[in-house]
Protein backbone atom coordinates (compact mmCIF):
# COMPACT_ATOMS: atom_id res chain seq x y z
CA UNK A 1 0.00 0.00 0.00
CA UNK A 2 1.42 3.36 -1.09
CA UNK A 3 0.77 6.89 0.17
CA UNK A 4 -0.50 9.68 -2.06
CA UNK A 5 -0.88 13.38 -1.37
CA UNK A 6 -3.49 15.41 -3.20
CA UNK A 7 -2.63 19.08 -2.76
CA UNK A 8 -5.10 21.58 -4.15
CA UNK A 9 -6.42 25.12 -4.17
CA UNK A 10 -10.11 25.81 -4.69
CA UNK A 11 -11.81 29.18 -4.77
CA UNK A 12 -15.42 28.15 -5.35
CA UNK A 13 -15.31 24.54 -4.11
CA UNK A 14 -15.28 22.84 -7.52
CA UNK A 15 -11.61 21.84 -7.48
CA UNK A 16 -12.00 20.73 -3.85
CA UNK A 17 -14.84 18.45 -4.90
CA UNK A 18 -12.65 17.01 -7.65
CA UNK A 19 -9.91 16.35 -5.07
CA UNK A 20 -12.33 14.38 -2.89
CA UNK A 21 -13.50 12.26 -5.83
CA UNK A 22 -9.90 11.63 -6.92
CA UNK A 23 -9.16 10.47 -3.37
CA UNK A 24 -12.06 8.01 -3.53
CA UNK A 25 -10.48 6.50 -6.64
CA UNK A 26 -7.09 6.20 -4.98
CA UNK A 27 -8.68 4.44 -2.01
CA UNK A 28 -10.50 2.08 -4.40
CA UNK A 29 -7.08 1.19 -5.85
CA UNK A 30 -5.99 0.06 -2.37
CA UNK A 31 -3.74 2.98 -1.48
CA UNK A 32 -3.72 5.60 1.26
CA UNK A 33 -4.40 9.22 0.42
CA UNK A 34 -4.24 12.55 2.23
CA UNK A 35 -6.18 15.46 0.76
CA UNK A 36 -4.84 18.87 1.76
CA UNK A 37 -5.43 22.46 0.81
CA UNK A 38 -2.13 24.01 -0.27
CA UNK A 39 -2.49 26.46 2.64
CA UNK A 40 -2.03 23.46 4.98
CA UNK A 41 1.33 22.58 3.40
CA UNK A 42 3.72 24.93 5.18
CA UNK A 43 7.12 23.55 4.15
CA UNK A 44 8.75 20.96 1.92
CA UNK A 45 8.92 18.65 4.96
CA UNK A 46 5.13 18.32 4.71
CA UNK A 47 5.74 16.45 1.44
CA UNK A 48 7.84 13.72 3.08
CA UNK A 49 6.51 10.16 3.23
CA UNK A 50 4.49 10.14 0.01
CA UNK A 51 5.00 7.89 -2.99
CA UNK A 52 2.82 9.92 -5.34
CA UNK A 53 1.47 13.43 -5.70
CA UNK A 54 -1.51 14.90 -7.51
CA UNK A 55 -1.68 18.69 -7.51
CA UNK A 56 -4.74 20.67 -8.55
CA UNK A 57 -5.77 24.24 -9.20
CA UNK A 58 -8.61 25.83 -11.16
CA UNK A 59 -7.92 27.87 -14.26
CA UNK A 60 -8.27 31.63 -13.84
CA UNK A 61 -7.57 33.90 -16.79
CA UNK A 62 -5.87 31.03 -18.66
CA UNK A 63 -3.37 30.46 -15.81
CA UNK A 64 -2.92 29.01 -12.35
CA UNK A 65 -3.55 31.27 -9.37
CA UNK A 66 -0.76 33.30 -7.75
CA UNK A 67 -0.96 31.35 -4.48
CA UNK A 68 -0.57 28.12 -6.44
CA UNK A 69 2.54 29.47 -8.14
CA UNK A 70 3.97 30.16 -4.68
CA UNK A 71 3.06 26.61 -3.64
CA UNK A 72 4.86 25.18 -6.67
CA UNK A 73 8.07 26.97 -5.61
CA UNK A 74 7.70 25.43 -2.13
CA UNK A 75 7.06 21.97 -3.59
CA UNK A 76 10.16 22.26 -5.77
CA UNK A 77 12.23 22.07 -2.57
CA UNK A 78 10.58 18.74 -1.68
CA UNK A 79 12.86 16.46 -3.70
CA UNK A 80 10.03 14.90 -5.69
CA UNK A 81 12.23 13.62 -8.54
CA UNK A 82 11.26 10.15 -9.67
CA UNK A 83 7.97 10.07 -7.73
CA UNK A 84 4.69 9.50 -9.55
CA UNK A 85 2.80 12.69 -10.33
CA UNK A 86 -0.50 13.85 -11.73
CA UNK A 87 -2.35 17.15 -12.13
CA UNK A 88 -5.97 18.27 -12.21
CA UNK A 89 -8.18 21.31 -12.18
CA UNK A 90 -11.60 22.70 -12.88
CA UNK A 91 -12.44 25.39 -15.39
CA UNK A 92 -15.34 27.32 -16.84
CA UNK A 93 -14.09 27.95 -20.37
CA UNK A 94 -10.39 27.38 -21.11
CA UNK A 95 -8.77 24.82 -18.76
CA UNK A 96 -5.00 25.49 -18.95
CA UNK A 97 -4.05 24.98 -15.28
CA UNK A 98 -3.74 21.15 -15.21
CA UNK A 99 -1.32 21.28 -18.14
CA UNK A 100 0.77 24.03 -16.54
CA UNK A 101 1.01 22.06 -13.29
CA UNK A 102 1.73 18.79 -15.10
CA UNK A 103 4.54 20.36 -17.14
CA UNK A 104 6.09 21.89 -14.01
CA UNK A 105 6.03 18.56 -12.20
CA UNK A 106 7.54 16.75 -15.18
CA UNK A 107 10.16 19.21 -16.40
CA UNK A 108 11.12 21.18 -13.29
CA UNK A 109 10.66 18.58 -10.54
CA UNK A 110 11.69 15.64 -12.81
CA UNK A 111 8.82 13.53 -11.58
CA UNK A 112 7.60 10.36 -13.26
CA UNK A 113 4.30 11.64 -14.58
CA UNK A 114 1.30 9.44 -15.14
CA UNK A 115 0.59 8.63 -18.76
CA UNK A 116 -3.00 9.67 -18.02
CA UNK A 117 -1.84 13.24 -18.66
CA UNK A 118 -3.28 16.33 -16.99
CA UNK A 119 -6.95 16.03 -15.98
CA UNK A 120 -9.30 18.95 -16.44
CA UNK A 121 -13.02 19.01 -15.87
CA UNK A 122 -15.52 21.72 -16.70
CA UNK A 123 -17.17 23.00 -13.52
CA UNK A 124 -20.65 22.19 -14.82
CA UNK A 125 -19.64 18.49 -15.06
CA UNK A 126 -18.20 18.03 -11.58
CA UNK A 127 -21.47 17.38 -9.76
CA UNK A 128 -22.74 15.00 -12.42
CA UNK A 129 -22.40 11.23 -12.18
CA UNK A 130 -20.16 11.34 -15.26
CA UNK A 131 -17.88 13.94 -13.66
CA UNK A 132 -17.64 12.08 -10.36
CA UNK A 133 -16.81 8.86 -12.19
CA UNK A 134 -14.16 10.58 -14.34
CA UNK A 135 -12.43 11.85 -11.19
CA UNK A 136 -12.64 8.47 -9.48
CA UNK A 137 -11.28 6.75 -12.59
CA UNK A 138 -8.27 9.10 -12.74
CA UNK A 139 -7.57 8.46 -9.04
CA UNK A 140 -8.00 4.69 -9.36
CA UNK A 141 -5.77 4.54 -12.45
CA UNK A 142 -3.17 6.73 -10.76
CA UNK A 143 -3.17 4.45 -7.72
CA UNK A 144 -2.78 1.42 -9.95
CA UNK A 145 0.40 2.91 -11.43
CA UNK A 146 2.09 3.22 -8.04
Amino acid sequence: MKNVLIGYYSRTGSTEEMAKYLAEGIRISGNNVDVKKISEIKSEKDLDGYDGFIFGCPTYHKDITENFKTFLFLAQKGNLAGKLGGAFGSYTHSGESPGIIFDTMEHVYKMRMTDLGPFGLKESMIKSEEGRKACQDYGRDFGGRL
